[in-house]
């Protein structure tokens, strides 16, 4: 009993540590179309929402950590909605750097995961996946968000212990595909929220701390999802 677990500590790192063939390029087209369907078709994004949802708050958490505030806790609601909330200074640089976090945070990983997948990293990229969810596990304070963590993390371990090598690649393209199709939808959909009236969203605390309309906070959020989609879908389609 006492050499199990040194035994699986091994084989988690050998996992984690291995590398793999660059994906296919079929492998990177067919997982583009499923990534692509998913984001576009309402019913499935609402379930690939959360994920968003989820990279987003982790971004919010972890820039608040890293510019010296502290952590409160993270909200995620059935509606894909969530808050992170943080304490600190109310203005300064770390809270705009924590503001502008969220919207951003999904397209850069996507980035950084469509580079380690295309370079035979994607089993480590999702394991460090698994990583960050255990750790956000911490953090969440409601029974949803704490549900949504968990399925994902279950969702993660199913893929990274069982699944053969050429699945995990491909899940890995299409986890990366999702985040980079999926960071500027949610950006398109702040901007219609805003047209509605609401004025609660991430611009708009930044146009509060900066003095910089909402509106361009927006068109900064677009620009950077857009653009790292256009680097991802070059770097994943360059693999090959």
């Amino acid at each position: 009993m006492s050499g199990v677990l040194p035994d699986l500590l091994v084989e988690i790192w050998a996992r984690v540590t291995s590398t793999q063939p660059a994906p296919s390029s079929v492998t990177v087209l067919l997982t583009a179309a499923v990534a692509a369907a998913v984001v576009a078709w309402p019913p499935t994004w609402r379930v690939t929402r959360h994920a968003v949802t989820l990279v987003h708050e982790a971004g919010h958490a972890g820039v608040a950590v890293l510019t010296g505030r502290r952590l409160a806790g993270i909200r995620l609601h059935s509606d894909t909605s969530g808050l992170t909330t943080s304490v600190g200074r109310p203005r300064g640089p770390g809270m705009m750097l924590t503001a502008a976090a969220g919207y951003v945070s999904p397209g850069l990983l996507g980035l950084a995961a469509a580079w380690a997948t295309a370079h035979g990293h994607g089993v480590t990229l999702l394991w460090a996946l698994l990583a960050v969810v255990v750790l956000l596990a911490v953090s969440v304070r409601n029974l949803f968000g704490l549900w949504s963590v968990l399925v994902t993390a279950a969702a993660l371990v199913a893929v990274t212990w069982w699944a053969p090598t050429g699945w995990q690649t491909a899940a890995a393209c299409t986890v990366s595909w999702s985040l980079l199709l999926g960071a500027p939808r949610t950006v398109v959909e702040l901007g219609r929220t805003r047209v509605r009236g609401a004025r609660t969203s991430d611009a708009d605390v930044l146009a509060r701390l900066t003095h910089v309309p909402a509106v361009l906070w927006v068109g900064v959020f677009g620009a950077v999802t857009v653009g790292t989609a256009v680097l991802g879908g070059v770097v994943l389609t360059g693999a090959r």
